[in-house]
């Protein structure tokens, strides 16, 4: 009798542990590290698990359970990717089965047959059997007597291009159908008489390049020395970062290296902070590489992920990707042989996932990747981060800079525009300072066109009673509601709740209700006004949540049926549009004063990043860019391009105060539904951590919101050495929070660590 076989099977759940099954006989041939199983768990459920461990030593349990069945037998996690979600899982304190929630398309990992992943199949149509020219002409003479099955056959022959050679050509039913102007029944006839038979292929999710590919575009001398520069580094450093001005040419880079990464037969992952830059990058790069190009985002639905997984190493009939372009959950995709990884934008805090676990950084996470199967990385940015650049400067990373525009085009004028002079003064026309409607006015007197960035949606901040000052408040969340024009109604952008628009003040009944502040909702409505003639987009989060909704915008622009885009953060990277000339930034305070240590960087980072959009052909951009506090030293900076000036004042600051790169942030959140329960637990755990870390432990506090989705919430810094192992720090914080939830009095208490925040 065989000896039993034993499997560790990583869940997609939230457990601190693994679980051990009995491998049946009748799969272990099927059977290794990495396949896909389903596998009982609880009471009457069943999961798909991921195997992670395969042995003969079986625990000590009463009774154990046997895995089910192999869920995808064409489909395994690789060695090296199961040694990636180890390192997420410890570095980022969370478990391997959130890692495998991350990782894996949703519609590869349920058990129910109705959700699973189905392919997507044609029906097509082809001759029965191969005729010779005088036989095809006996049965063209048979079919005249019954004119709709002679023209589906003529309409057949047509599409086909038929001869004796090639005689099985198929074609789509449906587009046979359309093209004859016949009907399904007639088709069916002529299947059932051994005319023509039905055939069922697979066929894409997706709309796969058909198009002509061109040939690269020559470099520039100074993208050409970039470009070699770059191939030289990667020969002595596994990461280089490229430090190029907006409208650089840093794509064509990109391209060229792509192409000399498939000559020697590898592969590329290409990252992108949000899934509106990945629209312009697929089409630039089809153009070049045709089909081999798959993309890879949120906002595709679960089988469409499915079909991206099983592309990429060939486990399709539709063909390999071999480049594969994605936002930050890109970083787990089963690319093998990969030779190259490209992070453009890379200081976005966009490649950080906040909610859910893991709560990785991807920029971060693909450079490990990179380190277990010994990739390149290169790494883009007009203002890199200061962290990147630190790592540069010390020799960590090789530096490349690009320092003048593609086709020596002038960089953007920028005007700083003081709108609290201008408020004081009374020439405000709503949020706009005169020198912001002046650039407008002239922009679209000449037809060009214009973006418009506020860093906030809806119409208002919030709406409060002038008489008595009540503020209507999220019941879920400490957080004032947020106006919403469309669709009229209150929203808490924490927690989704919504309210209808009070008529009057719930405390004293009065009808004075103001509403403070400005998105870009109200943006929209008053740019309108004053320009009743423009044509007008707004792309934020709700006016993108529809598919195709972002394509469609961009698309819009590109063909000049737009005159003025409105946004937040997402237009101000990567937009390269022609006719587009002047930018606008209002509010820009809002980012320069927000109470965290990055607020400096951020606010400089957005600033160039948006200018950048403006006048990347002939003619010259204008920046007008509204602030409180045009002499503020980050104001200075920005109006200068001064990237070296505000890495300089940064790095300086964050030694002395030994903020990253100097240390490593690990921020511990506590969560509980009653306040003195988090709060005295909170006190606790930073006592204990203290013991072990010192004066390195800070807090805890209370965040900005103390409050989310009926959870008071308590946080804790941790400033830990870079060079104190991160295992040791997260077996730490988890062997106190045990100790912490076997007490009763913290029953339900929650703790999750944001490593590295953003």
């Amino acid at each position: 009798m065989p000896e039993p076989i034993y499997a560790d099977i990583i869940l997609p759940l939230s457990l601190s542990d693994m679980y051990t099954y009995i491998v049946p006989v009748e799969i272990s041939k099927d059977f290794r590290r990495g396949s896909l199983v389903v596998v009982p768990f609880g009471r009457n459920r069943n999961y798909t698990g991921i195997v992670h461990k395969v042995h003969n030593k079986k625990p000590d349990l009463p009774a154990m359970k046997k895995i089910l069945s192999v869920a995808e037998r064409d489909i395994f996690i690789s060695d090296e990717q199961m040694d990636l979600w180890q390192w997420v899982s410890e570095y980022y304190h969370c478990n391997q089965g959130e890692v495998m929630n991350a990782a894996l398309p949703a519609a590869l990992m349920t058990t129910d047959e109705n959700k699973g992943y189905k392919k997507k199949t044609e029906v097509k149509i082809q001759l029965a059997r191969k005729y010779t020219e005088e036989e095809m002409s006996e049965l063209l003479d048979k079919l005249q007597k019954k004119p709709s099955r002679y023209r589906l056959m003529i309409s057949y022959l047509d599409m086909s291009f038929y001869s004796e050679e090639h005689s099985f050509s198929v074609i789509a039913r449906n587009k046979l159908i359309q093209k004859s102007k016949t009907s399904y029944s007639v088709l069916n006839k002529m299947v059932e008489t051994g005319i023509f038979s039905e055939i069922i292929e697979e066929k894409s999710r997706f709309d796969d390049w058909t198009g002509r590919r061109e040939k690269l575009k020559q470099l520039s001398d100074y993208q050409d020395e970039a470009y070699n520069n770059i191939c030289s580094f990667f020969k002595r450093k596994m990461t280089v970062l490229l430090h190029g001005v907006t409208s650089s040419g840093k794509t064509e880079i990109y391209i060229h290296l792509i192409k000399k990464t498939l000559k020697r037969g590898e592969k590329v992952l290409y990252l992108l902070p949000e899934i509106a830059l990945t629209t312009q990058i697929i089409n630039r790069l089809r153009l070049y590489f045709g089909g081999m190009v798959g993309v890879y985002h949120s906002g595709l639905s679960d089988n469409e992920k499915a079909e991206v997984y099983k592309r990429i190493n060939g486990r399709s009939s539709l063909g390999e990707y071999r480049i594969l372009l994605g936002v930050r959950s890109s970083v787990f995709l089963p690319v093998d042989n990969l030779g190259l990884i490209i992070i453009d934008e890379e200081h976005d805090s966009s490649y950080k996932q906040y909610d859910p676990a893991p709560r990785y950084n991807a920029r971060d996470t693909a450079i490990m990747r990179a380190h277990l199967v010994g990739a390149c990385v290169l790494l883009g940015s007009a203002t890199p981060s200061v962290e990147s650049m630190f790592n540069a400067k010390t020799g960590k990373y090789g530096y490349v800079s690009l320092e003048q525009r593609f086709g020596n085009i002038r960089m953007p004028e920028i005007i700083l525009t003081d709108s609290k002079e201008a408020y004081h003064k009374k020439t405000m026309i709503s949020h706009f300072t005169p020198a912001m409607i002046s650039a407008i006015d002239q922009a679209l007197e000449k037809d060009e066109q214009v973006v418009l960035l506020r860093n906030r949606r809806g119409f208002a901040h919030f709406i409060i009673c002038d008489d008595c000052g009540w503020t209507p408040v999220c019941p879920n969340c400490s957080v004032n509601y947020a106006y919403h024009k469309n669709p009229d109604r209150l929203y808490c952008h924490y927690c989704g709740s919504t309210d209808s628009m009070p008529s009057k003040c719930a405390s004293c009944s009065s009808t004075n209700i103001k509403q403070k502040g400005f998105g870009t909702e109200k943006v929209e409505d008053e740019i309108s006004i004053l320009f009743p003639d423009a044509k007008i987009m707004r792309m934020d989060y709700d006016s993108t949540r529809r598919k195709g909704s972002i394509e469609k915008i961009i698309h819009d622009l590109e063909k000049r049926e737009v005159d003025i885009l409105i946004g937040t953060q997402m237009i101000s990277k990567g937009l390269d549009i022609e006719n587009l000339t002047v930018v606008g930034v209002l509010n820009i305070d809002d980012m320069l004063f927000y109470p965290d240590f990055r607020a400096h960087e951020r606010c400089f980072q957005l600033a160039a990043q948006v200018s950048g959009r403006a006048g990347r052909r002939q003619t010259r951009g204008k920046v007008i860019i509204q602030t409180a506090n045009p002499r503020h030293p980050v104001m200075k900076q920005i109006l200068n391009n001064d990237y070296k000036g505000m890495y300089e004042s940064q790095i300086n600051e964050r030694k002395e105060f030994n903020y990253p790169p100097f240390s490593r942030l690990i921020r511990i959140y506590l969560k509980h539904k009653n306040n003195d329960v988090v709060k005295s637990a909170a006190r606790i755990l930073a006592s204990n951590l203290r013991e072990a870390l010192g004066s390195r432990v800070l807090g805890p506090e209370s965040p900005p919101h103390q409050r989310i989705q009926k959870m008071y919430i308590k946080s804790i810094l941790l400033k830990t050495d870079k060079n104190k192992s991160y295992r040791y720090i997260r077996e730490l914080v988890m062997r106190n929070f045990s100790v912490l939830q076997k007490e009763n009095e913290f029953s339900g208490l929650r703790m999750y660590s944001d490593v590295d925040p953003q």
